[in-house]
């Protein structure tokens, strides 16, 4: 492929880690159940086409997602993939003795800014959920397993509306403080704007929180998830959450639409020069072939324009 035409920007990461969620984020947002095989296959692709971290499945109990009830049986049938991370999400100590079992050695907490997400997807206070969470990254951290912290509508809030960004801080402070290795922001409804992102970061960073420990995870509903990616790139984030396909939304959050297609992060991200050692032709393939299970197209303008291209 010639296009996009290569234009290094100044003051940008030479490479960035994508770390992708559609197997995890993505398919938990299903209506239907996907197959257990087919997860698994689509978990394979993804590694083929390069992208190194790649989130496998939640460890939560299947009567609140039954879209991934199946963890134990999937996690198993990736352990061919060497050299690929299969970070897994634990909601408390007994999905982390789950993942445990079967051998994951990165596990993820996911948290909340706000009170009323945190009742909603947690049944608990921000700081009830914060307890929770010590246990189970204390015990991670002794089986010597990277922990990430999701931290949830760092942004807006579909019941509070604006969040401020002490708010955000201090929550994200707590996560670190407890922890965790690598702390992931999260727009979960998709209402960032540029300068939002980076005054978020640069509060975070006067707060003590290096700017490598930090990773962004915007949902596009409004449109702004790449401006908002190349505003945290322009503040030094080397980490970016996408999802092959833009799979995913939020169950608890009916506003939120999908997450930033992997494409379309990949394409922003070759025109600029960066690295991401992700071959661009097989993720728009892998993510045509899961639309196909999915019975729908991808709503990766990417994925579109290049799967026509090639039709």
């Amino acid at each position: 492929m010639t296009l996009p035409m290569v234009v290094p920007a100044q003051d940008l990461p030479a490479r960035v880690r994508i770390h992708e969620v559609g197997a995890r984020d993505g398919l938990q947002n299903e209506k239907s159940v996907v197959p257990t095989e087919i997860k698994a296959e689509f978990v394979h692709r993804l590694a083929a086409a390069g992208l190194t971290t790649i989130e496998a499945t939640s460890f939560v109990h299947p009567k609140w997602v039954p879209q991934l009830a199946d963890a134990e049986a999937l996690f198993p049938l990736l352990g061919d993939l060497d050299g690929v991370a299969l970070p897994v999400l634990v909601p408390n100590e007994r999905g982390l003795d789950r993942a445990l079992a079967l051998g994951a050695h990165r596990i993820a907490v996911f948290a909340s800014a706000t009170e009323s997400f945190a009742k909603a997807n947690l049944n608990r206070t921000v700081d009830e959920s914060l307890a929770m969470f010590e246990p189970v990254v204390t015990r991670a951290k002794e089986h010597k397993a990277h922990v990430r912290g999701y931290l949830s509508m760092c942004f807006g809030d579909p019941w509070e509306g604006a969040v401020p960004v002490h708010q955000v801080v201090r929550v994200a402070k707590a996560l670190v403080d407890m922890g965790c290795d690598e702390l992931s922001l999260g727009d979960t409804i998709g209402v960032a704007t540029p300068a939002h992102v980076q005054t978020l970061l640069a509060e975070l960073n006067e707060e003590g929180v290096p700017t490598s420990s930090l990773a962004v995870h915007f949902h596009d509903t409004y449109g702004q998830a790449l401006s908002n990616t190349l505003a945290a790139l322009q503040h030094g984030v080397s980490t970016v959450d996408a999802s092959a396909g833009g799979l995913g939304g939020c169950p608890y959050a009916k506003s939120a639409t999908g997450n930033l297609a992997t494409e379309d992060l990949v394409w922003m991200l070759q025109g600029l020069g960066i690295d991401t050692g992700v071959d661009l032709g097989l993720l728009t393939a892998t993510s045509v072939w899961m639309a196909g299970q999915l019975g729908r197209p991808s709503p990766s303008r990417t994925v579109r324009a290049l799967s026509h291209q090639e039709s």
